[in-house]
């Protein structure tokens, strides 16, 4: 494995731990049980590559080619949902508020992440056309929390709060961008490094878009 294969695998890991740590969290709010807790850990991290790869007709997706993804979703959920069982009656509310930072900063990480790697998945397949690399990017960056949220009948997050998908398209118009100027990595640096900024500054200033 070369420094670029390492670093996308890191990339990937990085955003897959993220994003199953809010799926779990989600789950452990909605007093699901541990098997809820680690289904939606998984389909927070690898829904999002499993749409992309739908659309791309990338068939069978990447999740069952190369399932070390969905154990470590597997893994993270296991983590957490043990932490919180042991230690639930120690918690207390300035920790829980400190947590969902946390969490919210992990969901973010993921967002930013997994945008990127759409883009780059299409880009690696051939196809150059800036509407569709954006597309696949935001896809993969948000599918995952929105089948997460269906499926614990929560308002989809992506429709509602601080511009999450916004942020990931602006990310994914970045990185597609750099793609054609710079090499690889760079373009996939500066593009989920946008859409941390951009969700950064929507939490903090409560940034929403209009609404009817």
């Amino acid at each position: 494995m070369n420094l670029y294969e390492l670093a996308i695998f890191f990339f990937e890991i990085t955003g897959t731990v993220a994003f199953a740590s809010s799926g779990a969290v989600l789950a452990i709010k909605k007093r699901m049980d541990l098997f809820g807790v680690c289904t939606l850990g998984i389909v927070t991290a690898v829904g999002g590559g499993l749409c992309r790869d739908l659309v791309l007709g990338n068939i069978p997706p990447t999740m069952f080619i190369k399932p070390v993804y969905t154990m470590v979703a597997v893994a993270t959920s296991l983590v957490i949902f043990c932490f919180v069982a042991i230690f639930k009656h120690r918690l207390s509310s300035q920790l829980l508020y400190f947590y969902e930072k946390i969490m919210q900063f992990f969901d973010t990480a993921g967002l930013g992440i997994f945008s990127v790697m759409g883009v780059n998945t299409a880009h690696q397949m051939g196809y150059t056309n800036m509407f569709l690399l954006i597309f696949v990017g935001m896809l993969t960056g948000v599918g995952g929390g929105l089948i997460r949220d269906l499926l614990a009948q929560e308002k989809p997050y992506i429709l509602t709060k601080d511009v999450y998908a916004v942020a990931s398209i602006l990310g994914a118009a970045v990185c597609t961008l750099f793609l054609a100027r710079t090499n690889t990595l760079f373009a996939m640096i500066v593009g989920a490094a946008v859409v941390c900024i951009v969700r950064a500054l929507a939490v903090h200033f409560k940034w929403n878009l209009p609404i009817a």
